[in-house]
C-alpha cells in the first residue's frame, strides 16, 4: 500500500530502506484515486519514532493512505524539535473544518495524572467531541484509550500496584467482528503502563464489545458504537527495541523496573529482544482500515456524516 506523506518527512527513508511503498506528493496527485484522509494525533514524547512505528503499521493494505499529524497547541513538546514539529504537524484550528476517513489517537506519558490535570485536556476532548461528526472511526492507543473510555462514556481509569511492562498472552473474544479477522486464538501484544481502565465498568456497559483479553494484563481491546470508536490498551506499534529503550531509560533515572515480561531471551535485558506481535500489529491496523474505514466511509467526504453510521 502507498502512504502519501511529505517527501521530506524524516521516517520516508527508513520506510522505504524497509521496502514499504511511500509516495509522496508529487507523485500522489497524478493518480486519479482517492486516498484515504487519516488523521494522527500524536501525543507521544519522541514523535518521530511514533510517526515511523504508525506509518509502518498503515502500510499493510493497498488502499492509498493520505496521513495529516496533528499536534496539540496548548502544549510544548519536550522531546521533539519546534522546527520538526511546525514543519510536519497541523493545529486542531487548521484542520477542524476538514472531515477525515480515520483518526488514531496515540498514548501519552501522563497516567499517573487524573484527566483534568493534563495541560492539554481541554483541547483533547475538544478533538474527541469533533471526531464523532468529522471522523468515520477513531482508534485509540494505551492512554488515548483510557481517555477516550472516560470521555466518550465516564469509564474511570485505576492506579495498577506496579508498572505493566511487556509482551503478553491475549486470546480472541467475538471472533466473528472483523477487526479480529485472521487473529490467532492466542496472539502476543506489548504493554506498557501504570494504569488501566475499569474492567467492571467496560464489561457492565452494553454498548462495548471485547474483542481480546488477558489474563496478566486485562481487557485489550474494546469496540464501541459497533466500531465508531476502537479502544486498543495496549501498544500494537511498538518496535522490537521499544520496550528495551524504555525500561533502560527508567534505570537511568534510578527508578529500579521490573525486567519487562517475557521480552529479553532468557530474561538476559543484554539480548536482542524477541519481535513476537509484528504480524497481529498488521493485521489490526489492516482490518480496520478495511472494515471499519474503507467500507464504511462515504466516497465524498463532505457528505454529511449522518447518512453513514456504523
Amino acid at each position: 500500500m502507498p502512504i502519501k506523506i511529505q517527501s521530506d518527512l524524516p521516517a520516508k527513508a527508513e520506510l522505504e530502506e524497509e521496502n514499504i511503498f511511500v509516495m509522496d506528493e508529487n507523485r500522489a496527485i497524478s493518480q486519479n484515486i482517492r486516498p484515504l484522509e487519516i488523521i494522527v494525533l500524536n501525543l507521544m514524547p519522541i514523535k518521530q519514532d511514533t510517526e515511523l512505528q504508525l506509518l509502518r503499521g498503515l502500510s499493510n493494505t493497498p488502499l492509498q493512505i493520505d496521513v495529516t499529524f496533528l499536534q496539540m497547541s496548548s502544549h510544548v513538546s519536550k522531546n521533539t524539535s519546534a522546527s520538526h514539529i511546525k514543519k510536519f504537524y497541523q493545529t486542531f484550528e487548521e484542520i477542524k473544518n476538514n472531515n477525515y476517513d480515520g483518526m488514531i489517537i496515540t498514548g501519552a506519558p501522563v497516567e499517573k495524572l487524573e484527566f483534568e490535570e493534563v495541560n492539554y485536556w481541554d483541547e483533547l476532548i475538544t478533538v474527541m467531541e469533533w471526531s464523532k461528526k468529522h471522523v468515520t472511526s477513531t482508534i485509540h492507543i494505551c492512554w488515548g484509550a483510557q481517555a477516550g473510555l472516560y470521555y466518550h462514556y465516564g469509564i474511570k481509569k485505576e492506579l495498577l500496584p506496579k508498572k505493566l511492562s511487556g509482551v503478553y498472552k491475549h486470546r480472541v473474544m467475538n471472533r466473528k467482528e472483523p477487526l479480529v479477522r485472521g487473529f490467532d486464538d492466542v496472539f502476543m501484544a506489548p504493554h506498557s503502563r501504570y494504569t488501566q481502565a475499569s474492567r467492571q465498568q467496560i464489561l457492565d456497559n452494553p454498548r462495548f464489545k471485547v474483542l481480546a483479553d488477558s489474563d496478566e494484563a486485562g481487557i485489550y481491546i474494546v469496540l464501541g458504537d459497533g466500531g465508531k470508536e476502537i479502544f486498543v490498551m495496549g501498544h500494537p506499534e511498538y518496535d522490537r527495541l521499544t520496550l528495551d529503550q524504555e525500561y533502560k531509560r527508567d534505570i537511568d533515572k534510578g527508578i529500579e523496573p521490573d525486567l519487562p515480561v517475557n521480552y529479553y531471551p532468557d530474561d538476559d535485558c543484554n539480548r536482542k529482544p524477541l519481535l513476537s506481535w509484528r504480524s497481529h500489529a498488521n493485521n489490526l491496523y489492516t482490518n480496520w482500515l478495511n472494515y471499519y474505514v474503507y467500507q464504511i466511509t462515504p466516497y465524498d467526504l463532505n457528505e454529511s456524516y449522518d447518512n453513514y453510521c456504523i
